[in-house]
């Protein structure tokens, strides 16, 4: 029983006029209109509408030993509604909290549908979190049930709670097993119409900075968010996605499961242990895949290997969780004829600012605002919102509905992230004359080095221009004269090894490639301290750096 016609008709229009203006950024920018349903539960009022006798592949999974599963859209409808049967009888009920901890596995999308239909917030949660992170996720998100890999069931030995507990693939004493919910019913009734503003989902964020905040989304905030993130993507009916992601991150919800099925496409899935670029352009290859998401730190693994390998490159290809190096890019566009497209967005939000299908590329900027967002740069002096450079921040007069209620649990953080009626993004960026944002950095990367203002992300990609480095990170070091000069932290490419020698030609490459305010002046070389979302964790960079290395080069040594 879906909740209301209305709404999957509202949100069926919205996804096609967005459809119909895939390469058309100025009507879809100036015309587009969010659906505002009152009620809407994405998984029973849109994707069992899909299913209905559809046979497509929904999600394609290929394990690293080659087997591999299928499943269509109308047996993903009928697997999730006899888990949400299951579960049910196990008790959960609507605004439940579940912690789901699970990987790139057919149950995982199972119970994401499973407890949509049921009301339930799930709290995602990657499998690479060790006891403490998940006994305050526990305690903070107030969790009433877990649904975990049975390998990971020992870690919550010792986290302290009253939560059912299931385990998939073999139940330990104490435990009850995922795969009795294959003998539950498939005939699901909601037990009542779902309200729009309830919560959905609540999401841990990374903490590269600080304590990692608890931020909630509601059942409209990211399944009808997610169309601006369908819109960046490109993606179409009939897509193979690929999107690669750990599970337990927004960017898993954002590209695994709501952008290509709002689109109607299939979600393909390569699981491996480790990083093969040869392997997975083979996968893509036999998969089909049409459209193509990763990280940057992916990106910068494939383009050590033979792009050239791949015999036929996605139609779309986007980089998202860190601006991409245009060097890069250039690779890429080289090897494949495609040209990765950047977009902006948080674990808070949709896709904000992106490069599109069809907009014409600025080099270094990630593009316009996505339709259904206004966004502004405050001025960090008055604050006022019409600053050529300053904080990238959401217009909440016109709220867009892909922004999170705020930081659960927590209002004065929600009310200091949306003081004066604007959502603060914390990230620096400068907007050109025809709207184009480039990316500055995080508002506490950025920093001065002889009073001139540096953004890291600046310095990096110059440093990977060059074929010594696999990655880069800067931070500011403390200097008499200058009060900070620039420090680069770098991992070597394969065929270079870090020393002096190395040392020496990066300095030179700096020195050619930068103005002399903005020269590296510092460097190391050693692994980049990353979250396990595989964000660089630049607040360990700077205390590092602050306290001193005896590994530590200087630009002056080489002279």
């Amino acid at each position: 029983m879906a909740t209301t016609t209305s709404a999957t008709d509202g949100f069926r229009a919205a996804r096609d006029f967005l459809l119909a203006h895939r390469e058309d950024y100025t009507t879809a920018y100036r015309d587009f209109v969010w659906p505002r349903p009152d009620y809407f539960n994405w998984a029973l009022d849109w994707f069992d509408v899909i299913a209905r006798g559809n046979d497509r592949t929904a999600l394609h999974i290929v394990e690293e030993d080659g087997s591999e599963t299928r499943v269509s859209f109308a047996e993903m409808s009928q697997r999730s509604a006899r888990t949400a049967n299951w579960l049910r009888a196990r008790g959960v009920r609507p605004d439940h909290r579940v912690l789901v901890m699970l990987g790139n596995q057919v149950e995982l999308w199972e119970t994401a549908l499973a407890a949509m239909k049921l009301g339930a917030v799930v709290i995602p949660a990657t499998p690479l979190l060790g006891t403490a992170d998940l006994a305050d996720r526990v305690e903070r998100g107030r969790v009433r049930h877990v649904v975990v890999r049975s390998e990971d069931t020992g870690k919550f030995d010792e986290v302290p709670g009253r939560y059912t507990r299931i385990a998939v693939g073999g139940a330990p004493d104490g435990w009850q097993p995922y795969e009795e919910a294959y003998d539950a019913s498939q005939d699901f009734a909601p037990l009542g119409p779902t309200n729009a503003g309830d919560p959905l989902m609540l999401y841990f964020t990374s903490g590269t900075t600080a304590h990692p905040k608890l931020v909630e989304h509601t059942h409209v905030s990211y399944p009808v968010g997610h169309l601006a993130t369908m819109y960046w993507i490109g993606l179409k009916p009939g897509d193979v996605h690929l999107n690669i992601s750990s599970p337990g991150w927004a960017k898993h919800a954002w590209s695994n499961l709501f952008a290509p099925w709002n689109a109607e496409a299939t979600v393909f899935i390569h699981n491996y242990t480790r990083f093969d670029a040869t392997r997975l352009m083979a996968e893509m290859d036999r998969a089909g895949v049409t459209t193509f998401c990763a990280p940057p730190t992916v990106w910068r693994m494939l383009i050590q290997a033979d792009l050239t390998e791949l015999r036929t490159p996605p139609r779309e290809a986007v980089a998202a969780g860190e601006p991409l190096n245009p060097e890069v890019i250039e690779q890429v566009r080289r090897a494949w004829g495609v040209t990765v497209r950047d977009g902006f967005g948080q674990t808070e939000t949709a896709v904000q600012v992106s490069n599109s299908p069809g907009q014409e590329l600025r080099a270094g900027s990630m593009g316009r605002p996505s339709p259904g967002f206004k966004v502004v740069l405050l001025d960090p002096v008055s604050g006022a919102p019409d600053a050529d450079e300053g904080e990238i921040a959401l217009d909440l007069h016109d709220r867009p509905v892909g922004v999170m209620t705020g930081y659960h649990g927590d209002p004065d953080r929600t009310a200091e992230s949306m003081a004066g009626g604007y959502y603060r993004t914390g990230d620096i960026g400068a907007r050109d004359a025809d709207g184009y944002i480039t990316y500055v950095g995080r508002a506490d990367d950025v920093f001065k080095a002889s009073d001139y203002k540096i953004s890291p992300f600046e310095l990096e990609s110059v440093l990977l221009e060059h074929e010594a480095v696999a990655e880069a990170a800067v931070v500011p070091a403390p200097d008499e004269l200058r009060l900070a000069v620039p420090k680069a932290y770098i991992v070597t490419a394969e065929g270079w090894e870090p020393g002096p020698d190395t040392a020496k030609v990066l300095f030179e490459h700096s020195r050619e490639s930068l103005a002399p305010y903005k020269r590296v002046r510092r460097l190391e070389f050693a692994p980049l301290p990353k979250t396990v979302s595989g964000k660089i964790r630049r607040i360990e960079l700077r205390e590092a750096t602050a306290a001193g290395s005896d590994a530590e080069y200087r630009e002056e040594d080489f002279r």
